[in-house]
Protein backbone atom coordinates (compact mmCIF):
# COMPACT_ATOMS: atom_id res chain seq x y z
CA UNK A 1 0.00 0.00 0.00
CA UNK A 2 1.27 3.07 -0.80
CA UNK A 3 0.65 6.62 1.16
CA UNK A 4 -1.41 8.03 -0.93
CA UNK A 5 -3.95 5.35 -1.33
CA UNK A 6 -4.69 5.89 2.71
CA UNK A 7 -7.60 8.14 3.11
CA UNK A 8 -6.52 12.18 3.23
CA UNK A 9 -8.79 12.72 6.06
CA UNK A 10 -6.41 10.43 8.37
CA UNK A 11 -3.07 11.92 7.63
CA UNK A 12 -1.52 14.83 9.51
CA UNK A 13 1.71 16.06 7.46
CA UNK A 14 4.47 17.38 10.46
CA UNK A 15 8.05 17.77 11.94
CA UNK A 16 8.98 15.62 14.67
CA UNK A 17 9.21 17.76 18.11
CA UNK A 18 10.59 15.50 20.33
CA UNK A 19 11.39 12.03 21.34
CA UNK A 20 11.52 10.05 24.04
CA UNK A 21 13.42 6.61 23.64
CA UNK A 22 12.51 3.54 25.62
CA UNK A 23 14.50 0.15 25.92
CA UNK A 24 11.48 -1.10 23.66
CA UNK A 25 8.83 1.60 23.08
CA UNK A 26 9.57 5.26 22.02
CA UNK A 27 7.30 8.29 22.17
CA UNK A 28 6.55 10.67 19.18
CA UNK A 29 5.84 13.46 19.05
CA UNK A 30 4.86 15.73 15.69
CA UNK A 31 3.96 19.20 15.40
CA UNK A 32 1.05 19.61 12.99
CA UNK A 33 -0.92 22.32 11.95
CA UNK A 34 -3.63 20.91 13.40
CA UNK A 35 -1.31 20.54 16.53
CA UNK A 36 0.86 17.95 18.26
CA UNK A 37 0.23 14.25 17.18
CA UNK A 38 1.98 11.70 19.29
CA UNK A 39 2.72 8.11 18.45
CA UNK A 40 3.82 5.10 20.36
CA UNK A 41 6.29 3.08 18.39
CA UNK A 42 8.67 0.85 18.67
CA UNK A 43 12.85 2.10 19.77
CA UNK A 44 13.68 -0.21 16.50
CA UNK A 45 11.53 1.35 14.70
CA UNK A 46 12.62 5.24 15.36
CA UNK A 47 16.47 3.63 14.30
CA UNK A 48 15.49 1.85 11.48
CA UNK A 49 13.28 4.86 10.05
CA UNK A 50 16.53 7.38 10.86
CA UNK A 51 14.12 9.17 12.89
CA UNK A 52 15.24 12.28 14.63
CA UNK A 53 14.14 15.75 16.20
CA UNK A 54 13.02 17.88 12.78
CA UNK A 55 12.15 14.87 10.63
CA UNK A 56 9.61 15.27 8.36
CA UNK A 57 6.90 12.79 8.85
CA UNK A 58 3.39 11.77 7.96
CA UNK A 59 1.29 10.82 11.38
CA UNK A 60 -1.37 8.48 10.35
CA UNK A 61 -4.14 7.96 12.60
CA UNK A 62 -6.17 4.80 12.53
CA UNK A 63 -9.04 4.42 15.29
CA UNK A 64 -6.81 2.60 17.91
CA UNK A 65 -3.19 3.99 16.43
CA UNK A 66 -1.05 6.51 15.04
CA UNK A 67 1.50 5.24 12.34
CA UNK A 68 4.48 6.92 11.63
CA UNK A 69 6.19 7.26 7.89
CA UNK A 70 9.15 9.24 7.30
CA UNK A 71 9.43 11.72 4.04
Amino acid sequence: MTIKAINVRNQFKGAIKEIVLGDVLSEIDVQTAAGIVTSVITTRSVKELELGVGSEVIAFVKSTEVSIAKL
